[in-house]
């Protein structure tokens, strides 16, 4: 199911949006307070280098709206300016949901947008219906560079290529993407820019580092973390970025709201495999 792309304006310029509307879904986009959450719309907030594709398998094991913006430096958004930092990304994604007309929606997020995700519940917490964090908003361990936490991610926006197949190459021999898939392919397609034999990845690498360190060590998602009501739910994938049997969140038994694992996904197949994409779609029914 292809997802239709708009922009909206947001501070320095305009974010471009991806929308997935099935078509027993196609209803006016407004919700008031009160309504159920089947006629809600989803907010889906993707990772630190990603982009709305993320979300492609989701969004088809889901039967009602997903509205998932490429944050600014990704994607169709890359050349939006900072600031950027949490506190910024949810602020963009406020006026996503203004520019929708959406008072209330179910709010998504993956990895980083976790983090983003759980700001803008704590700042905006009227905006939010319900919140599903996917691996990602909970503090995590000290590393010690960017490099050594992300990988192949952050590696390859140093990087150029010859031709796509050249990049198909570079995120195939990824070890969480050992099941390569045509959302994964589309995923990577979509984040290549430039011409053969200078293609690159459009993600901004200034914004990566900067969100990076914002995320760890910021004061503002720590802060959206400690604040976190008990009807959030936590998906946690039981491998780690490199498929690595160690999860990211090893230790969720104190977090103060509900947390599912799902079995067999590690931080990536979580969303791109079929099992990890109909349990985040489960969690984001009514």
């Amino acid at each position: 199911m292809p997802a239709s792309l708009s922009t909206v304006p947001v501070a320095g310029g305009r974010l471009t949006v991806a929308t997935w509307t099935p078509v027993a879904a196609r209803v006016p986009a407004q919700r008031q307070h009160g309504q159920a959450e089947a006629t809600r719309p989803v907010l889906a907030i993707h990772g630190i280098t990603a982009s709305h594709r993320a979300w492609s398998a989701v969004a088809a094991a889901h039967p009602g709206t997903v509205i998932a913006p490429d944050l600014r430096g990704r994607g169709g958004s890359s050349d939006l300016p900072g600031p950027f930092g949490m506190a910024a990304h949810a602020e963009d994604c406020v006026r996503v949901l203004d520019a929708f007309g959406i008072e209330e929606a179910v709010v998504l997020g993956h990895s980083m947008g976790g983090f983003v995700a759980a700001v803008l519940a704590h700042r905006h917490p009227e905006r939010v219906a319900k919140l599903v964090l996917v691996d990602g908003g909970g503090p995590l361990p000290a590393v010690e560079n960017i490099e050594t936490a992300l990988g192949p991610a952050v590696r390859r926006l140093s990087m150029r290529f010859p031709d796509r197949a050249a990049y198909h190459d570079f995120w195939r021999a990824h070890p969480a993407f050992a099941e390569w898939t045509a959302d994964i392919e589309s995923y990577v397609d979509y984040d290549l820019t430039g011409t053969e034999p200078e293609l690159r990845s459009r993600v901004n690498a200034d914004a990566v580092r900067t969100d990076f360190l914002d995320l760890n060590a910021g004061e503002v998602p720590r802060a959206a973390f400690a604040a976190l009501k008990p009807d959030t739910l936590f998906l946690r994938a039981t491998k780690g970025l490199f498929d690595e049997p160690t999860p990211l969140y090893p230790h969720t038994e104190d977090y103060p709201f509900t947390v599912r694992t799902v079995d067999g996904t590690n931080h990536y197949s979580i969303l791109f495999g079929a099992d990890g994409a109909r349990a985040v779609a489960a969690a984001i029914a009514p």
